[in-house]
C-alpha cells in the first residue's frame, strides 16, 4: 500500500475517534490533513469573531513548509497514537 492510500485508509478511521478526542488533538490533525491535502496555507486568517475558524488557521499554518508526504506520516501516526490511547482508556 502506498503512502497516499494509507493516509486516505487512517483519514476515515480519524472520523471514528472517540467524542473525548481534545481539540488540541483535532486541531493537530486538522493542521497535518490540510498541509497533507492542501499544501501551505492559501487564505487568510479569519477575524476576531470566528475562532473556531481561525484555531483552525492557526494549526494549518503552524505546519508550513512540511513537506506533503511528512504531513502524511505525521497525521497516520497521531491517528495512531489516538487510536491506541482510546483503546487504553476503554
Amino acid at each position: 500500500m502506498g503512502l497516499k492510500e494509507e493516509f486516505e485508509e487512517y483519514a476515515e478511521k480519524a472520523k471514528t475517534l472517540p467524542e473525548n478526542t481534545t481539540n488540541d488533538d483535532k486541531l493537530i490533525l486538522y493542521g497535518l490533513f490540510k498541509q497533507a491535502t492542501v499544501g501551505p496555507v492559501n487564505t487568510s486568517r479569519p477575524g476576531m469573531f470566528n475562532m473556531k475558524e481561525k484555531y483552525k488557521w492557526d494549526a494549518w499554518k503552524a505546519v508550513e513548509g512540511k513537506p506533503k508526504e511528512e504531513a502524511m506520516n505525521d497525521y497516520i501516526t497521531k491517528v495512531k497514537q489516538l487510536q491506541e490511547a482510546a483503546a487504553a482508556s476503554s
